[in-house]
């Protein structure tokens, strides 16, 4: 099945014939402004599997609570467009996808916005201060009082009090730095038990950026053609395993994932 990007008031879509389920995708704080380059792989792959993807641009400020009102807007006016020429069908799962940052934008949404949702995925979640997100900031921090709107300890509460998104799959890769899907965890098992599913996988932070280059192999099988094979290989095994986790959890029923 060959899906192709296009544009649709301000979001980049790839709509299967048939799709079977919504997925809403943000990217992380300074890769979002282009999903359909740097998470191209990975959204392509789960529109060949049947799902309409919306891929929501943003550029990064500290306001995050502006930031996932815009975002929501511009998501549901692409769903209004593609509802008219019945590209899609109303009734259909939605389902958030965010990676880095667009877990606490999805958070947000999730928080202060009433939208209903099959559930999300957030792929490796962190809630640091400015001064540990942004290089050169801590010293900048240390002369002015400059934060994100809502602060990580007021995103935390808000997720506590205020989330409304009953089933969620956390995913955290093994050489990840900077991720704290634990403290998320514990939080939203606390809000609603049992709905969240953990999944600890090889990779790191980038892993869901990574892309599956092709290499092409001569008449004569070389040294080079084994070095590069092999490279793909490892590069890719991460994202592969990503991306059957994420089919795996959008149909725990489903008999096979190619």
């Amino acid at each position: 099945m060959v899906v192709n990007w296009q544009e649709v008031s301000g979001n980049w879509a790839l709509i299967p014939s048939r799709p079977k389920g919504i997925i809403h995708f943000l990217g992380g704080a300074f890769v979002a402004g282009a999903p359909q380059i740097t998470y191209r792989w990975l959204l392509e792959q789960l529109a060949q599997q049947g799902y309409a993807v919306l891929a929501t641009p943003f550029i990064n400020t500290l306001d995050h609570a502006a930031i996932a009102k815009e975002v929501l807007w511009t998501f549901e006016d692409g769903l209004e467009d593609l509802y008219a020429p019945l590209k899609l069908r109303r009734g259909l799962p939605i389902y958030g996808l965010g990676h880095s940052m667009g877990c606490k934008v999805h958070l947000l949404i999730g928080s202060l916005f009433a939208v209903e949702r099959a559930g999300n995925i957030l792929v490796s979640f962190n809630n640091y201060a400015v001064r540990q997100s942004i290089p050169l900031m801590e010293q900048f921090t240390q002369l002015v009082n400059v934060e994100f709107t809502p602060s990580p300890l007021e995103m935390e509460r808000l997720i506590q009090s205020r989330y409304t998104i009953r089933r969620n799959l956390l995913v955290q890769f093994t050489r990840d730095t900077i991720d704290q899907t634990p403290g998320l965890s514990q939080i939203l098992e606390g809000r609603f038990p049992g709905m969240t599913t953990v999944q600890k996988l090889a990779g790191d932070h980038m892993t869901p950026m990574n892309q599956d280059v092709s290499w092409s192999v001569g008449q004569v099988f070389t040294p080079l053609d084994a070095i590069a094979q092999w490279i793909r290989q490892e590069v890719c095994r991460d994202l592969y395993a990503l991306n059957q986790e994420i089919l795996r959890w959008l149909n725990p029923l489903g008999t096979s994932i190619k």
